[in-house]
Formats: structure tokens, sequence, C-alpha cells
């Protein structure tokens, strides 16, 4: 939460070595000739040892010594300010506060004693002190501001904060940062009209910024309010004809008009853009492949979108690309698109079992056995490759290699009666394929008897 523009590197070598603060009217290459020249020489090691143990990250020691040297002179705020630093490290968080309080004393206008003294108020969570201190650092930059603004939202003065935030857009435009505090606060009150009358402002002032008309209309959408939604795309796409992303939100609203030229023209759109995430791209897919299992008639409009983006199909795509033609009962596309799939993700699980149980049923077994093997090197626990090496060997009339296979699967089978009993179906086969008729009327069997148990 808490906002630092500037970083004082000198700090982090020791604030002590900057010319411009006096501690303690010291004068290091000066000669003793008073009385004084011992509190100097006492004064002077210790500040090294500070530097010294601070530097070394023993932050105690280093708080001791500085201790000392405000024993001998305790002008000087910046010894204060360093102290409270050190306890701050060390979670001594009273301590700092009480040093850091005192250096705020000495010099009230300091801007870095005042930051460190608001992050222990922060460290300990305690907003109240936290909020009368970054007051008084909000004229040092707008920065600040914001703290203030996001300390209001913590102890729930929602109003205090909005206004800090119109303040601050009206002054520097608007920003990322900003806006998520701000919906921080409509989430939090559940102010949807607030929100969308923001959006709408902003709407209002610049009509050609793309990003406003989309928030609005998923506002719009979110809030209910459907028809405000569909005429805040057809706004933008008036005010910005080339915008590609608002096809995202057109195609629904067309869909749900029945204008299913617009629709499908805005589906197209979004399908070919470049400029539009992969995952976006597959959930409008997945609604044109929907449409079009509940509408047949617009299969070819269908087919040319998948041609035209047959260079940039995500795996999701061609997945759903397969799931279409299966719902048709055409297997032969369905597998080339999982196969398609299976090229771009070559150790997805799932699409490997999808991959292989159609090649079963469509009588590719060599290819089955091929895969099922290699596959079992990197899944070797996966007890359904065994059963689909097991079946594509029996279907080539390998009875033995099915065997093998089918006993060697049985022993990863847990809790699955009725993969269990297609295992010994499987086995009842191949033994009676080598004339084992006994084996296999037993295997077939136990298979019936599990067969009950479901």
């Amino acid at each position: 939460m808490k906002i630092k523009t500037y970083i004082l590197v000198l700090f982090s070598l020791g604030i002590f070595l900057c010319p411009q603060m006096d501690y303690g009217q010291v004068d290091f290459n000066k000669r003793p000739d008073d009385d004084l020249g011992n509190y100097q020489d006492a004064y002077q090691e210790y500040f090294f040892e500070a530097l010294k143990q601070k530097g070394i990250e023993n932050y105690q020691r280093s708080a001791d010594a500085l201790l000392k040297c405000i024993e001998i002179d305790d002008s000087d705020p910046t010894l204060y300010f360093e102290l409270g630093k050190n306890y701050k490290i060390l979670k001594n968080y009273g301590a700092a506060e009480d040093a850091l309080k005192k250096a705020v004393s000495i010099s009230p206008e300091n801007e870095w004693f005042l930051d460190e003294l608001y992050d222990v108020y922060i460290q300990q969570n305690d907003m109240d002190k936290a909020l009368k201190t970054v007051k008084q650092l909000v004229k040092f930059h707008p920065d600040y501001r914001q703290d203030l603004a996001s300390l209001y939202i913590k102890v729930e003065k929602y109003k205090n904060a909005l206004q800090i935030l119109d303040q601050l857009d009206k002054e520097f435009g608007y920003n990322e940062d900003r806006d998520f505090l701000r919906n921080q606060i409509y989430d939090l009150t559940g102010n949807d009209e607030d929100r969308i009358e923001n959006l709408e402002e902003r709407v209002a002032k610049n009509p050609e910024d793309e990003d406003n008309y989309l928030r609005l209309i998923y506002r719009y959408s979110e809030t209910g309010e459907k028809d405000k939604a569909f005429d805040a795309a057809k706004n933008l796409l008036k005010s910005n004809p080339e915008s590609k992303l608002v096809h995202l939100a057109l195609y629904k609203f067309y869909l749900d008009e029945n204008n299913t030229d617009e629709a499908i023209n805005s589906m197209k759109i979004v399908l070919t853009s470049s400029n539009i995430n992969p995952d976006a791209k597959t959930k409008v897919f997945n609604d044109f492949v929907n449409f079009v299992s509940k509408n047949p008639q617009y299969e070819p409009q269908l087919i040319e979108i998948t041609l035209l983006i047959d260079e940039d199909k995500s795996t999701k795509t061609l997945k759903e690309l397969a799931q279409y033609h299966l719902k048709l009962g055409d297997k032969t596309k369905a597998l080339n698109y999982y196969e398609q799939a299976l090229d771009q993700e070559p150790s997805n699980f799932s699409t490997i079992r999808d991959v292989l149980l159609l090649r079963l049923d469509l009588n590719q077994d060599s290819e089955a056995v091929k895969l099922s093997s290699e596959t079992l090197e990197i899944f070797p626990a996966q007890s359904i490759l065994y059963l689909i090496n097991g079946v594509a060997y029996n279907k080539l009339n390998k009875p033995e290699k099915a065997i093998e296979n089918l006993e060697s699967g049985l022993d990863y089978l847990v809790d699955d009666t009725k993969m269990e009993a297609d295992f010994y179906r499987q086995l009842s086969k191949a033994y009676k394929q080598i004339n084992n008729i006994t084996k296999s009327e037993a295997f077939s069997k136990k298979a019936e008897a599990l067969s009950k148990e479901q």
C-alpha cells in the first residue's frame, strides 16, 4: 500500500555521511584542544561503530552505539532517525516509534522522518496513527494522497477516499492503481450505481477511449442492464469502427436478438483478430460450436471459420472442434483435431487418452499399440493405458502381448470395478485365443460378477 517515490541511496550507506547534516557540531578533523576533546573522540568512536554494525546487519549493536552518541549530544535528529530504523528492523516497534517521534519533534518538516514513522504505524497496522502521519506527508508528494485514500478504505471512510481519488484523477488523469482502489470501494459498498456513473462520465468526456466503453459494457451486463450494454457496444462501434474487442460483447447481443448474420460476422472478427488473446477466442469459438450444434444449418459458416483460423488454433479450440465432430458422429474428423491438439501438447494425458480411444474405435490398432506403449514410459501407473494396449493387441491377434499388459495393468487398478471388469473381459478373450478355455471362462465369470455389483 505504501508508495515511496524517492530512493535516498545515502541512507543505505548511513545518513551520517551526508555533508549537510550537523552531527552535534563535531569536527572530526579537529584536534582536541580542551576538555571537550574526549567527548568528541568518544562521539566519533560510537558513530563509526554504529555505521559498522549496521553494515554487517547487527542492528541491536548499531542501536546501542547510537544511544551512546545521544548520551553525548542529543540535539541531532538524524541519530534518532537511524535509531528508529534499527528498531523497526528488529521489530521493536514501540522503541522505533519513540525514536522517530523524537526525530520529528526536532525536525517536524523532514519528509524522511515522517515517512519512516508512517511505515512503523503501517507495520503495526495502526491505521489511526498512520492516517494522522500521512496527512502531514501529503504536502510533499501526491503519492501520499493516494496512500491516504488507501488508508481511508481500510478504516471504511469510503466517501473520503473517493473524494481524494476524484481530485487526483482530475489533476493527473486516470491511472490503473487509482482505478483499482476505486473499484475496491465499489465492491465493498456494493455501489454499482456510482461505479457506472463514473464510467459514463469517462465515456462522455472521451468517447474514443475503447477501454472505458468496454468497462461500461461489462458493468451494464453484470448488473443485468443488457439493453444499455448493447447500446454502449453499438456506440463504441460507431465511435471506433476498427475496434475488434467490442465484438467480444456484440456477438452475444446479436445472438440474443436472433440476428444470426451479425452474430456470425462478430465471431469471425474475434476469431481472426491477432489482438485478442487465445482464451477469449476459445470461449467465442465454443459458443459458436454450441450454436451450430443447435442450428446445424449454419455448419458451412463454422467450417469457413475453421479454415480462417487454421493457422492459429489453440489446443482448447482444437479440442472444441473434436468434441463438435464427435457430436456429429464423425470420429475421423474428431481424431484429426485431437491429434493436432496432441502435437501442441504431447504430454497432455487427457488428450492422449482421447486419441487412443478413438484409434481403437476406428480400428487403428497398430497406432494405438504404439502410442499406448510410448505413453506408458511417461505414465507407468495409468491402468487405462494397459487396458487400451491389451485391447489393441487382442484385436491384432497377439494374445500373449495382451495378457502380459493386462495382467500388469491390474496391479495399478484401484477402486474401479467397471474398469476391472473390462480387464477381465479382455483377459478372457486373450486366453480364449490361445485355447486356454479354463482361464478364459474364469475371467469371464469374474467380469460378470463385477458387472452385477455395479
